[in-house]
């Protein structure tokens, strides 16, 4: 592949492999660890991820245990589960914080499907502005006289073909999120 190509490629992969990021931290009703990625914790004042302060389990298929190394950090983790957009209350014994996700209703499950297809709408939306910035860059590359029409034409084409092929997956990715989010 065409060094100049590759750049664009590389954008596309990153924008592709996001998209697949926010799928995993959207809750389809069964308990994923991923959901606690973002949250972070407040541990001697410096925010950490919640993966790095305790042992985050799934005992049950709607349960996420979280077991701090620190059993002071109890309180802070419930804090930032609670204050975070996971929408669950988290329970604790004084060890273990336990999240139990409720079973989906049909409406909340019909609002995970119309979010997942604005997020892999907003991720097509990002790979056609990479195509947008490589036409605008091949354009330039014309001006500068070192490449003949033709190879413009190429490159433009190789671009075309790699913003097919990532809105396919994209597309691919939706329909397969949608249908684990309605699969009841």
């Amino acid at each position: 592949m065409d060094e100049r190509i590759q750049i664009y490629d590389t954008k596309m992969t990153k924008t592709y492999d996001n998209l697949m990021a926010e799928f995993g931290a959207v809750r389809a009703g069964r308990a994923n660890p991923h959901v606690l990625d973002r949250i972070m914790v407040d541990y001697y004042g410096t925010p950490t991820p919640i993966q790095q302060v305790g042992n985050v389990t799934v005992p049950e298929a709607r349960m996420i245990q979280i077991q701090p190394w620190d059993a002071s950090l109890v309180k802070a983790i419930e804090k930032a589960i609670m204050v975070s957009d996971l929408g669950i209350n988290p329970n604790n014994d004084g060890k273990v914080i336990r999240l139990v996700f409720p079973e989906l209703t049909e409406e909340r499950r019909k609002e995970l499907v119309k979010d997942v297809k604005k997020k892999g709408e907003a991720a097509k939306v990002a790979v056609r502005n990479i195509r947008r910035d490589a036409n605008d860059a091949f354009k330039k590359l014309k001006k500068s006289a070192d490449v003949s029409e033709d190879e413009i034409a190429e490159l433009e084409e190789e671009v075309q073909k790699l913003t097919d092929k990532y809105v396919k997956e994209i597309d691919k990715a939706v329909e397969e999120k949608s249908g684990e989010i309605l699969k009841v």
